[in-house]
């Protein structure tokens, strides 16, 4: 049979997302030029030049599903029967009947957050904007909301994460910058709705499908609903599942999609949404807002928020912000700009863009420090590199254990990271493309979660940035015969008269018709992805 959203809960359980607002979406409360079109906003769109100077940001992606430790979408996973996240989950915590994601909120305190000495750390490495997650697909707010109940000042840390930041971030001159993923949350939470299809707690729901407001009597919950954190069952499987395969098909077909539209019979969500995006910009005024979507979410309110922040924008401080969402159309990239989830750009883009990628997992993952397995910081430099030369910006998680701090590993790649920065900054901040982005052997495939078929950079794989009227020119890699060899630069690209290497002196050089020869030192200032500074006639 088909169970109704009221069924599921029973009689008296409310599916109310936001009951005591009045908000309606559609409304705004800017005027200015930006209307909510894609017309609108590509026609009267530019990209701020913080943006495109600033090149690098870290970004703070932590939340409750960090508390265990193990992982990405920890929440919806451990849902799931026959996915290792469930396993884990029962072997640790329980039976999601029982334990289910929300138990985790409390447990999350982040007692041992420092963001001013994570700042240290990430300000050393060159980051010039930093982004604080403002809410997952867990669809708990991690700032202080004012029109979602299940928000940070009330349950978990108790402590204003978003502001924290900002207030942190903006003392040292920094961009501040903030991500929204709930659009996502009514799908994502189906899993939670759902039950073991075998073994012996076969039929019994999840926490999400019984829990109501009147069951937090007493409890750290006291006063909340579970249905506005899980969203309402919208496609809640029907009873009489009986195979865990069969039970996966249910939600491939239904809610593992990525969604884009607003939720089928549910207006309460978009109204939460579109208030608490609201607020969120209201309050903290971030420079840059990330979307975790493609194109923009909901539909049209997504063009409403959109619209509304840029005119906002323009009256709190004089200068349009950024807004970034995936997959997008011509149109599109020259009214938000395109982020680029960790994936590559095979061309030199005409409008300025990101990639987002992180060093691990993007909630924290204990078997990466223990297996030593992050992205190692020589790799993360040559990816900056490699955007930059093609008119882009790099946004980096390190991921946070559920404590809020990092470990020795992480703090080793900011480390590293800075001691690069602090000789090829010159090379990266400030600047802009050249006539191409590079050249050499090493292709890459465009567009999103391509990093896993992606091949070493070699000395040959050269990339280029300008400042003014200087020319810089990266090898990704040490050429193993000691020169660089620039096939661009023949006597056609423009004289050659100065070569410097960054961080060392003046070297060698000669300019033929089959490019630049440049002999490089056997001191290395760098250990990977050195940058020469040429100067010469025609060449920018």
């Amino acid at each position: 049979m088909t169970l109704s959203r009221r069924g599921l809960l029973g009689a008296g359980a409310s599916v109310s997302m936001l009951s005591a607002c009045a908000t309606t979406p559609g409304a705004t409360t800017a005027a200015g030029p930006f209307k909510p079109t894609w017309d609108s906003l590509a026609a009267g769109y530019k990209t701020p030049d913080w943006f495109r100077d600033a090149k690098f940001g870290i970004w703070s992606h932590w939340g409750p599903q960090c508390v265990p430790e193990f992982g990405d979408w920890y929440g919806r996973q451990m849902y799931i029967q026959g996915n290792p996240f469930y396993d884990h989950h029962v072997a640790t915590y329980g039976h999601p009947s029982r334990f289910g994601f929300m138990e985790f909120i409390d447990q999350w305190k982040g007692d041992q957050w420092d963001p001013e000495g994570l700042l240290d750390l990430y300000q050393a490495a060159g980051a010039r904007y930093i982004m604080s997650m403002a809410n997952h697909h867990d669809n708990l707010d991690l700032f202080d909301s004012a029109h979602h109940e299940w928000n940070v000042m009330r349950v978990g840390p108790r402590r204003d994460i978003v502001g924290t930041w900002e207030k942190a971030v903006r003392a040292r001159g920094l961009r501040f910058a903030v991500s929204n993923h709930a659009a996502h949350a009514w799908h994502w939470w189906q899993t939670a709705y759902g039950y073991d299809a075998e073994g012996p707690l076969k039929g019994v729901r999840y926490d999400a499908a019984r829990l109501t407001k009147a069951d937090g009597a007493g409890k750290w919950w006291d006063g909340l609903d579970p249905q506005e954190l899980y969203t309402g069952p919208t496609f809640a499987p029907p009873e009489g599942i009986s195979s865990i395969a069969e039970m996966n098909a249910w939600h491939d077909a239904r809610d593992g999609q990525w969604i884009e539209t607003p939720p089928p019979n549910n207006p309460a969500f978009v109204r939460s949404w579109v208030a608490r995006q609201r607020d969120l910009i209201t309050k903290y005024k971030p420079d840059m807002v990330y979307f975790d979507n493609y194109g923009l979410p909901l539909g049209r309110y997504g063009l409403e928020a959109t619209a509304e922040y840029y005119n906002a924008s323009l009256e709190w401080r004089g200068e349009l912000p950024v807004v970034n969402g995936k997959r997008l159309d011509d149109r599109q990239r020259k009214g938000i700009v395109e982020t680029v989830e960790r994936g590559f750009s095979d061309s030199l883009k005409p409008e300025p863009w990101q990639t987002d990628t992180c060093i691990g997992d993007w909630h924290y993952n204990r078997a990466r420090f223990t297996g030593h397995s992050y992205v190692p910081a020589h790799s993360v430099v040559q990816r900056l590199v490699d955007v930059v030369s093609k008119n882009g910006n790099l946004m980096l998680n390190i991921p946070q254990r559920g404590d809020g701090s990092i470990d020795s590993d992480e703090r080793q790649i900011l480390t590293d990271i800075a001691a690069w920065m602090k000789i090829n900054g010159e090379a990266i901040f400030d600047t802009r493309p050249w006539r191409i982005y590079g050249e050499g052997p090493t292709a890459v495939v465009g567009g999103m979660h391509g990093e896993g078929a992606a091949r070493p950079w070699t000395g040959q794989d050269i990339r280029f940035t300008t400042k003014g009227q200087t020319l810089y020119a990266f090898a990704l890699d040490w050429p193993e015969d000691g020169r660089m060899v620039v096939r661009a630069l023949n006597p056609q690209a423009g004289r050659v008269e100065a070569v410097e290497l960054l961080g060392g002196g003046a070297l060698p050089f000669r300019q033929t018709v089959e490019g630049l020869v440049i002999d490089l030192p056997a001191e290395r200032p760098v250990t990977v992805a050195p940058a020469v500074r040429l100067r010469g006639a025609g060449l920018v």
